[in-house]
C-alpha cells in the first residue's frame, strides 16, 4: 500500500512542504544580519509558551506563538537599546526559556515525554487543524519575506544606508524578529524547537555556496529547505527514523554537496577576473602594449576550442594555462 494512502503521512508531507518553504525564507534575513542562532534562542523561549499552554489547558501552539513573539521583541529591544550585545541577550533568554518551560511543565503535572514532542518534533501526529494553521502562517511568512525583500535586505545589509533612504529601521528589525518567532512555532511540530534553527540556517548556507545575489540565495534556500523537509519525511517513513532529525541531516548533506561546488565556482570565477599589471619598470614593454608581459617559449597554441579559460584584456584575449596567463603577441606568447 502506498504511503500516500495514509492520512497522517499526507498531513506530514504538507506540513513539511510549507515549513520547508517558510523557515529558510525568514532564515535568509537572520543570516544576513549575522543572527543565525536567533532561531535557537526563540525556540527555547517558545518552550515556556508550550508549558504555559499545558498548564492553562490552552492550545500549546497558540501560547507558544504569543510567548515567542514577546521574546523576539524583547531580544530586539535589548539588542538595539541596551548595553547588552545581541549574543548575550540571546543567551539570557536562551537559558531562561528552557528552564522556565521545564519548570512549568512539571508544575502542570505533565511528563517530559509530552514536552519532547515539541522539543524534537512529532510531525506524524500533527492534526488537521494544526496543518491548516501551519499552511496559513507559512504562506503569510513567505509573502512578507518575498514581497518586502528589497526593504528587509536593505535594513539587514546596511542600516545606515536604510535610514538615509527613509526606511523605518526599527520597524523592519522588529518585523524580522516577529517573523522568526512565528517561524519557530510553525516548525516546532515538524523538526522540533531544538532543531528549528537548523532548517532556518543550513539551506541558506548551502545556497550561498552556489548562488550570486540575494534574491537567488533566497529562492534557492527555499527550494533546498522544501526538498530536505519533504524528503526527510519520506525517508523517515521508510526507515522508521525521527522525521525532524532526518530533515536536518538531509539539509546538512545538501550543504556538504554544495560546498565543494561553491569552491569550484569561486575558483573558476576568480581565474576569469582581470588582473593588475606589473610595474612597468621591471620589464621591457613594447610601446603599443597595455600591460606588462614577458616573452616566453610556449608550444601550445591557444584558440577557441583549446579548453583553457579566456580572459578579455583590453584589445586582446589572455588564456589561462598552467597557472599563468598567456597573451598572443606576434609569433609568440607573453606570460603575465
Amino acid at each position: 500500500m502506498s504511503l500516500l494512502s495514509y492520512d497522517f503521512v499526507v498531513r506530514a508531507l504538507l506540513g513539511a512542504l510549507f515549513t520547508g518553504l517558510a523557515a529558510p525564507a525568514v532564515g535568509t534575513y537572520l543570516v544576513q544580519r549575522r543572527l543565525a542562532l536567533m532561531g535557537d534562542g526563540i525556540g527555547h523561549i517558545a518552550v515556556t509558551g508550550v508549558a504555559l499552554g499545558l498548564l492553562t489547558g490552552a492550545a500549546p501552539t497558540l501560547t507558544a506563538v504569543v510567548v515567542a513573539v514577546l521574546g523576539a521583541v524583547l531580544i530586539e529591544v535589548i539588542r538595539t537599546t541596551g548595553r547588552t550585545s545581541g549574543d548575550v541577550a540571546l543567551a539570557l533568554l536562551f537559558y531562561g526559556g528552557i528552564a522556565g518551560g521545564v519548570l512549568i511543565t512539571g508544575i502542570a503535572g505533565q511528563s517530559a515525554a509530552t514536552l519532547n514532542t515539541y522539543l524534537f518534533g512529532s510531525i506524524t501526529t500533527i492534526s488537521p487543524a494544526d496543518i491548516w494553521v501551519t499552511m496559513v502562517l507559512a504562506v503569510v511568512l513567505v509573502v512578507v519575506a518575498v514581497g518586502l525583500s528589497p526593504q528587509l535586505f536593505t535594513v539587514a545589509q546596511d542600516q545606515d544606508f536604510a535610514r538615509v533612504a527613509g526606511l523605518n529601521v526599527r520597524f523592519y528589525n522588529l518585523l524580522v524578529s516577529v517573523m522568526a518567532a512565528v517561524t519557530v512555532t510553525v516548525a516546532m511540530r515538524t523538526v522540533g524547537l531544538l532543531l528549528v534553527s537548523a532548517l532556518m540556517v543550513v539551506p541558506v548556507a548551502a545556497s550561498q555556496q552556489v548562488t550570486r545575489g540575494f534574491r537567488a540565495t533566497l529562492f534557492a534556500a527555499m527550494g533546498l529547505g522544501t526538498l530536505a523537509s519533504v524528503a526527510g519525511v519520506w525517508v523517515s517513513a521508510y526507515v522508521d527514523a525521527a522525521p525532524g532529525a532526518t530533515i536536518v541531516l538531509l539539509a546538512l548533506a545538501g550543504f556538504a554537496l554544495a560546498y565543494p561546488v561553491g569552491v569550484w565556482l569561486r575558483r573558476r570565477e576568480r581565474i576569469r577576473q582581470p588582473f593588475a599589471a606589473e610595474p612597468a619598470d621591471e620589464y621591457v614593454v613594447p610601446d603599443d602594449a597595455r600591460h606588462t608581459a614577458v616573452p616566453e617559449a610556449h608550444a601550445h597554441e591557444h584558440g577557441e576550442d583549446c579548453g583553457h579559460p579566456a580572459v578579455p584584456h583590453g584589445d586582446h584575449v589572455d588564456y589561462v594555462h598552467d597557472g599563468h596567463r598567456h597573451a598572443p603577441h606576434g609569433g609568440h606568447y607573453d606570460e603575465h
